[in-house]
């Protein structure tokens, strides 16, 4: 059997005046090195796609972090010059098939934007500027550091036992490298919190009817996933979910042409 391929949605990026259709490469990294599958760079458009042409052709759905953030229109707000920079093609081309993907029990792993991404595509809002709220703390990447420091391991949050995280990392507190400005405010009514910050932030979600794997972290496991425990075992369980969907997906073809 061949490596089976998840879809991993692109961002829009202005290079040279030029227009790119862009994926960070720690995402296409970890997919590779940890999870043990291959990844199809989806580009973005703001209308056009069939989500559903594009999961026909994938075993999973790997929704990456950006420097933009969902457009608050799409979870009821509106919309300052503070909140951006925006990506409509982005929101445009993932929260559909992040629904679509959950619909069809395709596996499905939400980092940092895609969290919120998938909190919103569920019916949820998002938070603004979270470290000006009372009580909570400055998630926000650090000043005058390399990007490893940015990325280092420094925040805790606390699993909850008996959650989909518990099963992969054990429950209770773990280190992780949380870099964001927004966050989680009204959860989804289909998503479970499975993991806070020390300050309450939501940092982990699961989706609560989920016929497959679909989970959502705040948290950055891409930047650290061939050299960290909690990381690696995040992604390696996402891929062994992707591979039984391949593996489902290849009984099938093989049941049909022997009928």
């Amino acid at each position: 059997m061949t490596k089976p391929i998840v879809a991993i949605p692109a961002d829009i990026r202005s290079f040279d005046g030029a227009t790119w259709h862009a994926v960070q490469h720690q995402y296409l990294r970890a997919a590779l090195n940890a999870a043990g599958v291959m990844a199809f760079i989806i580009p973005a458009f703001e209308a056009g796609y069939d989500a559903d042409a594009i999961l026909d052709r994938v075993d999973g759905l790997l929704v990456s972090g950006s420097a933009s953030n969902v457009h608050p229109s799409l979870y009821g707000a509106e919309a300052t010059e503070r909140d951006g920079p925006f990506d409509p093609a982005r929101d445009a081309t993932s929260l559909p098939l992040i629904r679509r993907a959950i619909d069809r029990a395709i596996p499905l792993l939400a980092i940092c934007r895609g969290i919120q991404e998938l909190n919103v595509a569920l019916g949820g809002s998002l938070a603004s500027e979270i470290h000006e709220e009372p009580g909570i703390w400055d998630h926000r990447r650090p000043e005058g550091v390399d990007r490893d420091g940015m990325y280092a391991i420094r925040q805790t949050v606390h699993i909850k036992a008996g959650s989909c995280i518990a099963d992969i990392l054990g429950p209770g507190d773990i280190r992780v490298n949380s870099l964001h400005r927004q966050a989680i405010a009204r959860t989804a009514p289909r998503l479970q919190v499975e993991a806070t910050a020390e300050d309450g932030t939501v940092e982990a979600v699961s989706v609560i009817d989920a016929r497959a794997f679909a989970v959502g972290v705040q948290w950055h496991p891409e930047y650290w996933a061939e050299t960290d425990a909690a990381s690696n075992r995040l992604f390696a369980a996402f891929g062994g979910a992707v591979r039984s969907y391949a593996a489902g997906k290849l009984l099938v073809i093989t049941a049909q042409a022997s009928a």
